[in-house]
Formats: structure tokens, sequence, C-alpha cells
């Protein structure tokens, strides 16, 4: 299959790029910059020059492919205008995404978090929050699955919290770069909240087998650990970094703070249950041993 990926450079892109060229799929990844671009060829995969604003190279990317991966986002968490921003942004590339693939039957995989379910893991079932700061993201989502109805392949890979690799990315990877920053591995609440998380190479399996099996309109939990108590995440880091582990106050984070303080444990049942998929690689607490000191 000839795919399509945008954000194929990111530490979650990355290892779903190596996954599909391995499966023996032909990848052609979308490069804002010279440096992703040589990341991009040294990795197999060719590329299409051009951000994720720019509609007209998206939608040119999506009809030269036999299938989609949409992975790419700002990132900018700064302030709420960034993120709103970001989040536009986002809808208006996945937007150009899907109209090029309407009716032809040929999948388009995207991505989302995990929800948030109070009392319980959420499951694959339960729908996307269509309000708080990151709900943007949500409205795009389930805009391309609504695509399913006519002629898209469209499917949703959720992914939790911290997808990481080697001590690195997601929530986890933001609290160590905060904790090197402020000389304080902090967290909001009393630290008892979960985050899922999977190892980015995990992760890229699953969007592998997505784009290769799920059904029109399926969404799939990208969950290899159930949660893991932010405390618990704060003293791994803390003791890798030689600084204190405690508790900050919410505003510490900005527009996140909500966020880190739920509480957001999710379950990959059905996941794992109907695509097979399987999670192989270390889990969040042993990988952030490899955080370097």
């Amino acid at each position: 299959m000839r795919v399509f990926i945008t954000g194929g450079t990111g530490l979650i892109g990355s290892a779903v790029v190596a996954e599909l060229l391995a499966a023996g799929h032909t990848v052609t990844a979308l490069a804002r910059s010279d440096a992703s671009a040589a990341k991009a060829r040294d990795a197999g995969a060719g590329v299409l020059r051009g951000g994720l604003a720019d509609l007209a190279v998206l939608r040119t990317g999506a009809e030269q492919a036999d299938g989609v991966v949409h992975l790419a986002f700002s990132n900018d968490f700064s302030s709420p205008e960034a993120l709103a921003q970001g989040i536009a942004e986002e809808g208006a590339a996945l937007g150009a995404l899907g109209d090029v693939l309407i009716g032809t039957g040929r999948p388009l995989v995207t991505v989302s978090g995990t929800p948030a379910t109070p009392g319980r893991p959420s499951t694959e079932d339960d729908p996307l929050p269509t309000v708080g700061p990151v709900a943007g993201r949500a409205v795009s989502v389930n805009r391309a699955l609504e695509l399913s109805a006519h002629g898209v392949r469209s499917s949703a890979v959720r992914l939790p919290r911290t997808v990481h690799n080697r001590g690195e990315g997601g929530f986890a990877g933001l609290l160590t770069r905060i904790a090197r920053r402020t000389g304080v591995a902090g967290y909001p609440g009393d630290g008892s909240q979960r985050w899922p998380a999977v190892h980015a190479l995990d992760a890229a399996v699953l969007f592998r087998l997505a784009l290769e099996e799920a059904p029109a309109g399926s969404s799939w939990h990208a969950v290899a650990d159930e949660g893991d108590a932010v405390r618990d995440i704060a003293a791994v880091i803390g003791r890798r970094l030689g600084v204190p582990a405690r508790q900050v106050p919410e505003d510490d984070f900005g527009a996140l703070g909500p966020v880190f303080a739920a509480d957001q444990p999710a379950s990959a049942a059905r996941t794992r249950a109907e695509l097979g998929w399987k999670p192989v690689h270390p889990g969040l607490l042993a990988d952030l041993e490899n955080i370097p000191a």
C-alpha cells in the first residue's frame, strides 16, 4: 500500500513509518523543514514538502496514496490561544485529507486521546469529550469518522496521555522537561490520578493494523498501561533527575492543568481482542528509568 503520513518524523510518527516500511508498505511523509525531510529519507520514506496548513499539498499527498495516516499536531501548549490555533489548523488539515478520500473506500487513520470516564477506565465505545481545552480535536476526529458513510474507511487510534520511548514523550515527557527547568518533579492534586500509557513501538503496530484492517468508522485504544498514578511517575522522574517530587499548584501547568489533574485510566480490551494487538515493549515506569540524569 502507498501510504501518505503527516507527522511522520516525530516520536510516534517515526515509529509508525518504520513499522509500515517493515510490513512492506511504501511511505511518503509530509515534511515542513529540511531537517524533517532528511530524517524521513534516512528512514526510507519519500518526502512531500509542506506543512499542516498547506491544504493543497495535503490534498496532493492523499490523492497519490492508497491510504492516509494523520499524526501531525502543532503541540504548542504555551497558551490557550496557541492551543486553539493548533486545533483549528489540524481540523482544516483533516478535513482536506478526508475530502479527497470520499467515495474511494481508502483508509484514513487519524489520532485522538483516550477519553476520561468518571469511576472507571474508558473504553473504545465511550465518546470523545466535546467540551474542554482540547475538545476541538474530538470534533475533528468525529467528523473524520463520519466519513465512513461517504466511502472512506476512516478509523481513529486513541492514544493515552503518555506515548513513550526510552523515557521520552507524552505528558510524562512534559513533566520531565518541567522538572529539569524548575528543579521539582511536580504534579497537581494528590497524585493519585492515573494516566494510561503505551510504548511508541507498540502504538505503531496498532496504527498499521488500523490502516490494514480497521472497519470504517471504528475507534481503537493504544493502551498498554491502564493507568499509572501521576505521583509514581513523578517519583521516578525526581529520582532520575535528583530533584524532589511533590505536589504543585494546578495553575503551574497552564492550559494543561485541568488535563494533568484528571483521573483518566483507559482500557484496550476490545482493541486487543478484535485486532489482535499485543503490546510487548516496556511499560511507562520501567521506560522512565532511561531518563538521563
